[in-house]
């Protein structure tokens, strides 16, 4: 180590070195991925900060609930197929799933050998790599099966993304950071379950936005979220409980986080899609329904009608367009797109019911607008 008075002569060049750091921090153009270390929450909410790249945009993609198949029941073609019919749709710069289960073949099952009305889900690590090959970047991790095999379950869940070089997010204090042409963008996730960021402690979730904005240019929230089935396709005031479990508030909830700086809300769980609202010039949607559980999933009426949301945003996360792509669930819950155009339908009429002008209208091709 040199002697301080040689740093104290030295102080131009540490100035020098202090600007190049800053420079590589954002590492170079389109590069891949890369899961961010915890750094100490602020106190308080750094305000909004214009980006390097204002004027760029960065395309988004999210779908609901993903379960490619949970052994013995898989697909016959070792899952290759699963997403043939729409991945063009899913593509984008950022690309969000929810993955309802896990991706491993070892640890104790959460239902034991005496229980027939538990399901836990255990997808052959294997199939991460037609997750990326869909098109997915990034994969939520807070959901109520993330823990179905333990913890080796999930160990192995992380390892297996990791090896496709998928981010990951919803792990308590997780924070997932993608660079898109010097573009950040945040992703967290949050759930009602220990494993997980936790969704009911609000002002925890609201530090760790909070946390996100003061590192990224735009930051994506996502929630495991009310309750479940086809007559939980409206959205409630209040907390809403399934099964005498505490699903959250999803309405106070992402109301807090768009206020503690998120810029978009993304919202699975009821297994249903559910209305969109515009809150303080943020979109919030609440539910995409399914995206997948082949073999397992209910997929009658609604629960067989999905959507994949896409959205363009300004590097300051400002929303310049978002859409709907309309999707059913086929067969055994394949996901495919749906010409009939039916989630068009069900999502206007329940943002309509459930938020009023705040609800989003949504066009006969899927636009995404407002009152």
């Amino acid at each position: 180590m040199r002697p301080i008075a040689s740093l104290l002569r030295a102080g131009a060049a540490v100035a020098v070195v202090a600007l190049l750091a800053g420079l590589l921090e954002t590492g170079p153009r389109d590069a891949a991925p890369a899961q961010a270390a915890r750094v100490p929450a602020p106190t308080r909410a750094p305000a909004r900060t214009t980006p390097a790249v204002t004027a760029g945009t960065v395309t988004f993609s999210a779908v609901g609930d993903v379960m490619m198949g949970s052994a013995p029941a898989l697909p016959p073609d070792g899952g290759a197929g699963y997403f043939a019919g729409v991945a063009r749709s899913i593509r984008a710069d950022v690309a969000l799933g929810n993955l309802e289960g896990t991706l491993s073949t070892g640890g104790a099952s959460k239902c034991g050998a005496r229980s027939t009305a538990c399901f836990a889900f255990h997808t052959p690590p294997s199939y991460a790599r037609w997750l990326r090959r869909a098109g997915f970047t990034v994969l939520n991790l807070a959901n109520n099966h993330a823990a179905d095999y333990g913890a080796e379950g999930a160990e192995q869940t992380v390892a297996a993304l990791d090896g496709e070089r998928l981010l990951h997010t919803g792990r308590p204090g997780e924070i997932a950071v993608q660079t898109v042409r010097g573009v950040r963008v945040a992703l967290l996730g949050f759930a009602p379950y220990p494993w997980a960021q936790s969704l009911t402690d609000i002002p925890a979730a609201k530090r760790l936005v909070a946390e996100a904005r003061g590192r990224a240019d735009i930051v994506v929230v996502t929630m495991h979220a009310g309750a479940e089935g086809a007559s939980h396709q409206h959205v409630r005031r209040g907390t809403e409980t399934f099964l005498d479990e505490n699903r959250g508030d999803p309405v106070r909830f992402a109301h807090a986080v768009v206020d503690a700086g998120a810029d978009l809300v993304v919202g699975h769980g009821p297994h249903v899609l559910r209305g969109i609202e515009w809150y303080r010039g943020r979109l919030i949607a609440y539910s995409l329904g399914n995206f997948g559980g082949y073999g397992a999933f209910a997929l009658d009426g609604p629960l067989g009608t999905t959507a994949i949301l896409r959205a363009t945003l300004r590097g300051d996360g400002r929303l310049v367009a978002a859409r709907l792509v309309a999707v059913r669930l086929v067969g055994r819950g394949v996901p495919q797109l749906d010409r009939s155009g039916a989630a068009y339908g069900l999502v206007r009429a329940l943002s309509r019911a459930d938020f009023g002008r705040r609800g989003a209208t949504v066009s006969a091709t899927g636009r995404i607008g407002r009152t």
